[in-house]
């Protein structure tokens, strides 16, 4: 997959950037940028892109993104409908490997931070306790003077430098560059898929949104993503299933049509190939947790 760059609007005062966003969406863009970031999703549930990981997110997620790791938050219709909501929020911390200067990140008392910058290249989903203090360091960030912004970006950089609560999101370093055709192109095929991935769409259909045939598209698809489109609709489809399964508000059958699974049989030997187990130890999994 080739992201688009983009440009972190930095205030020249400032080392680093914190924002709260309250936004209908957060953002669509396939995208990726040199600047780190840490990401707290406050309200909002979905399906999110990084690097070559779909996966859901939902209302508390901490992830940190390392340097120019594509990234993109897609939030479900569902989420929209079922909360009643029309916006998403977010807390989003973003910074340079040297805002604070390279001297200091080389001194002995910081040496865990170039090995954490080393770890978010792959991303980082930040859990348990250690979730709970960055969510109570970042709210506090948003509204700090300028100084006590900056022990608390220090604090926060400490936090995660020491902690073991954090799996890691791509399966292997993902970096890109593109140029904008193909990001936009690949940002159509994406949107239509997530609109569109409980019914049948066919080679034909989806080629058609890419303006290319078939041929040239599955060439073209799997020489950006590294993937074949099926395999990408069919993770779509299991994703969605996840979210479901741990909701627990509708059985298991019902469950793999929703998600456009035409037969049982077929959605259990995806799902197992894919999350490494049966829909019910999934569910099984997640609710005790």
């Amino acid at each position: 997959m080739k992201p688009l760059f983009h440009k972190v609007p930095i205030n020249i005062q400032s080392s680093f950037r914190i924002k709260h966003n309250i936004e209908p969406n957060f953002g669509k863009i396939w995208h990726y940028h040199p600047e780190l970031e840490l990401h707290y999703v406050v309200r909002g549930e979905g399906v999110r892109f990084i690097g070559d990981n779909i996966s859901n997110f939902s209302s508390g997620e901490i992830i940190l993104l390392g340097e120019n790791l594509p990234h993109t938050f897609r939030c479900s219709d569902e989420y929209y409908q079922q909360s009643n909501e029309l916006e998403v929020e977010a807390i989003v911390m973003q910074f340079l490997p040297d805002c604070l200067g390279r001297e200091l990140f080389n001194l002995p008392e910081a040496y865990l931070i170039p090995k954490l910058f080393e770890k978010a290249k792959k991303g980082m989903v930040i859990n348990g306790k250690t979730r709970e203090k960055l969510a109570s360091l970042m709210k506090e960030a948003t509204v700090a003077s300028q100084m006590e912004k900056l022990i608390l970006f220090l604090s926060i950089l400490n936090l995660l430098a020491e902690t073991d609560e954090y799996k890691p999101i791509t399966s292997a370093y993902a970096f890109y560059r593109s140029n904008e055709s193909d990001t936009i192109r690949l940002n159509k095929i994406y949107s239509y898929t997530l609109t569109n991935y409980k019914k049948e769409i066919s080679l034909e259909e989806i080629s058609s949104i890419s303006h290319l045939s078939i041929t040239s598209f599955c060439r073209y698809f799997k020489l950006m993503t590294k993937k074949t489109y099926y395999d990408f609709l069919i993770e779509i489809r299991i994703s969605h299933a996840c979210r479901l399964l741990v909701e627990d508000k509708i059985p298991t059958e019902v469950i793999c049509f929703d998600c456009g699974f035409n037969n049982v049989s077929n959605f259990y030997r995806h799902f197992k190939k894919i999350a490494g187990m049966t829909p019910m130890d999934y569910k099984r999994k997640y609710l005790l947790n």
